[in-house]
């Protein structure tokens, strides 16, 4: 899991921790360590390791275990042993004692910004303002990373169609089971044209049966998503849907404002809520409000929360009164 870009493995160990099967996540990681090395220090080894959002506890402080540890799109954490941050969730502090740790800190090291998009671009701004990085050599990236995490698609066909290349790593990104996957990925993110790593073999392998599952899902989703007062609700939580495109329910119902999903993989049961970015409403919930009153958090168009597998019914409970709440809301306002 770590990439030596120095080759010879004499460097300080910089251990990046970001948003796992998440294309933004990747793209930060990548972008840090690439800002680190050039403006930081020349010799730096990296090591990557993905965090996802789960019941309990996010964080093992056991393994913050780098010379300089750094989270990127990630909530925040008040350990020592954490030099670097950079989120720009709404979402981002688990408690008030951490906002008012970060608040605190006098590093110049930890940066939270809601109103980026995506942490990449984020991510490159402060890089760029603070300490004289170049980010023009990723910029592909930076954009992309924008686009995907923004929902800034022309429409919902071309969300789900993922003609262009980081679509494609997206849902490689988001399906990937084998754990040192993305840690592999992230270093071409770093250095290559995104159409290029499309042809690595261990992306080109794994593309052909994720596009037939793709459209696989959005069968299943077809069949089961249940649409009434402006919200869409499906259960998928009997299928391998880990990472199924979250823009299949806008374009099976572009009349759509909201949508609340539920999936199941091997460690969590997941209640998606999300707005449709086409949609003409122009006052909307705040989702990461919802969210939050859950466990959960996200954005304001959208959030998630993540239950224990084995507490599928609380999620499912979660879920209906989420989808009660939003319709009740397209009733009585539009949204």
């Amino acid at each position: 899991m770590s990439s030596r870009h120095n080759g010879n493995g004499s460097g300080l160990r910089i251990k990046v921790f970001y948003h796992d099967k998440c294309f933004d996540g990747a793209c930060s990681a990548a972008l840090f360590s690439r800002f680190y090395q050039e403006r930081i220090r020349e010799d730096a080894e990296f090591v990557f390791s993905g965090l996802l959002h789960r019941a309990g506890a996010l964080f093992d402080e056991s393994k913050f275990d780098g010379d300089e540890n750094a989270i990127v799109d990630f909530k925040y954490s008040s350990s020592p042993k954490i030099a670097w941050w950079f989120d720009h969730h709404e979402s981002a502090f688990l408690t008030p004692a951490d906002a008012e740790h970060f608040e605190q800190d006098q590093s110049n090291r930890k940066f939270y910004d809601p109103s980026f998009r995506s942490c990449t671009k984020f991510l490159a701004t402060v890089a760029e303002q603070r300490f004289g990085f170049n980010p023009a050599p990723v910029a592909e990236v930076v954009e992309w990373a924008d686009i995907i995490d923004g929902a800034l698609y022309q429409n919902a066909k071309t969300a789900v169609e993922m003609k262009a290349p980081a679509m494609k790593l997206t849902m490689v990104i988001e399906a990937a089971r084998d754990h040192d996957f993305v840690p592999r990925l992230i270093p071409l993110l770093a250095s290559k044209a995104l159409a290029q790593i499309l042809e690595e073999p261990v992306v080109a392998s794994v593309l052909p049966p994720l596009l037939e599952r793709h459209k696989a899902s959005i069968e299943i989703l077809r069949q089961r998503t249940e649409f009434k007062d402006g919200t869409i609700f499906f259960d998928v939580t009997d299928h391998e849907l880990e990472g199924y495109n979250k823009f299949i329910p806008y374009y099976l119902h572009p009349e759509s404002v909201y949508s609340v999903g539920l999936s199941k993989s091997s460690f969590r049961t997941k209640v998606s809520v999300g707005s449709n970015p086409w949609a003409k409403t122009e006052r909307l919930v705040n989702l990461a409000k919802i969210c939050e009153r859950y466990g959960g958090g996200g954005h304001a168009r959208v959030g998630a929360i993540s239950f224990d597998v084995k507490h599928e019914d609380a999620a499912r409970q979660a879920a209906s009164e989420i989808v009660a709440e939003l319709r009740a809301s397209v009733r009585n306002n539009g949204g």
